[in-house]
């Protein structure tokens, strides 16, 4: 009992800290997960072996895989050249650069990290909008709700479902035919909620739709032949997701390979490659798994857990649903990868209990993804977003972000409530 108030005491005060945001997470996160190694070794609840095991080193080698792609294109000016040529296609009209610019950077972000691809398509789309005389606010706001939305809809699209796919075993099929379908419903209700919240932005019309005809979007091209290896290299990796489980290859496996075909084939400045990952959120996940480890041997869940365990034998439906919420709602005020560990070590504990906890892993991707929605803080691309608004006329304010990102969280919730509900049978296969 005491190790249980000492483990969650340390975790607690973690997490204060990465809401303070007085230090950088990643070093929070280290930190708390060495005080917590050596609280544990000091009371006799935790090991250096039992932190070792608590880290998820298939996650971190498909999201280190993953990021080491995007570090290759990022310098050829590939994200440029897809905003400015969606920016193209719409002709200056609002409601198609919603469609194309935000539907285009969920669909990017179902293989890589939205805030890498808002970082790269942001500053674009504020130039582009500025350029035709409309406010990029729908714009940029659409690109970070339909990614956190969509992300969700693969098991490489966002850290959340990187941590579910591999604690639980779902392969990116899996996630193909489980959580895609629900994440097309909720991203197209994303997609009428901006309409109908923006409608009043979306009416105006440009001032000079014709300055983005003018644009060059070659000229954003800056190496073609690394695009071209990368984008063949990034398809058999697709392909190999797809096929991963008959051919018995692990995710991080699949990732790291093509990473490592993609620098050979390539031959980049490796240095530069190395210095465009985000280690930082490598570093953070490490020290989350640890604190996480320690909060679970430290016995902090085992009431939390004996109660889900009554709770999921009686009604496990109703139990997913509130998954869906609790999640949501956390996911909104703390970063949901915190979130999702925790719940991750839940689920392992309700499952060692007997409890068929199939369908409940995709409550938490929806959770995951959905929630992050409702606040300017609940997800890093929402962060990104606010911040280059600041380069325009009208900034994002936290309170303008819940009017629009409240609704639409709550929306894209109800709706994977109830598709969980219609569903449970097929998501719990």
């Amino acid at each position: 009992m005491i190790s249980a108030i000492v483990a969650s005491i340390v975790t607690l005060v973690t997490l204060f800290f990465i809401l303070a945001d007085k230090l950088h997470r990643a070093i929070v996160a280290m930190a708390g997960g060495v005080v917590m190694l050596v609280v544990g070794m000091l009371m006799g609840f935790y090991s250096e072996e039992q932190a070792l095991e608590s880290i998820e080193w298939e996650a971190l080698g498909l999201l280190l895989g993953m990021m080491i792609l995007v570090s290759l294109l990022v310098p050829t000016g590939f994200f440029e050249y897809a905003a400015v040529k969606a920016s193209q296609l719409s002709k200056g009209n609002p409601w198609r650069l919603v469609l194309l610019l935000g539907v285009g950077t969920a669909l990017v972000s179902l293989f890589f990290n939205n805030v890498t691809t808002v970082v790269l398509v942001g500053p674009i789309t504020i130039l582009v909008a500025e350029l035709v005389g409309i406010s990029p606010i729908p714009i940029l706001m659409a690109q970070a709700l339909l990614s956190d939305t969509a992300d969700v809809g693969t098991s490489v699209g966002d850290p959340a479902s990187v941590l579910v796919a591999s604690a639980s075993g779902y392969s990116f099929t899996d996630f193909l035919t489980h959580s895609m379908p629900i994440v097309i419903v909720a991203a197209a209700v994303t997609l009428l909620m901006l309409r109908l919240l923006f409608a009043d932005e979306l009416k105006k019309k440009p001032s000079d739709p014709a300055l983005v005809a003018k644009l060059n979007a070659d000229e954003t091209l800056k190496d073609h032949t690394t695009v071209r290896r990368v984008m063949i290299v990034l398809a058999f990796t697709i392909i190999l997701f797809i096929f991963q489980g008959k051919l018995h290859l692990s995710s991080a496996f699949i990732a790291m390979s093509a990473a490592t075909v993609a620098l050979v084939w390539t031959q980049p400045d490796i240095q530069s490659v190395l210095e465009r990952v985000d280690w930082h959120v490598l570093f953070f996940f490490i020290g989350l798994f640890v604190l996480v480890g320690g909060l679970f041997a430290s016995g902090a869940f085992e009431p939390i857990t004996e109660f889900l365990a009554k709770f999921a034998h009686k009604n496990p439906i109703l139990l997913g649903v509130l998954i869906i919420w609790i999640v949501a709602a956390l996911s909104a005020l703390v970063d949901n990868i915190p979130v999702t560990i925790a719940m991750i070590s839940l689920l392992q504990g309700l499952q060692l209990s007997g409890v068929n906890v199939s369908a409940l892993w995709w409550a938490v991707v929806f959770g995951a993804g959905f929630g992050g929605n409702a606040t300017s803080i609940g997800s890093g691309a929402n962060i990104v977003i606010v911040t280059l608004s600041e380069r325009t006329k009208t900034p994002i304010t936290p309170k303008m972000w819940s009017r629009k990102g409240l609704p639409i969280a709550i929306a894209t919730c109800i709706v994977g409530s109830i598709l969980f509900v219609l569903a449970y049978d097929w998501l719990s296969q």
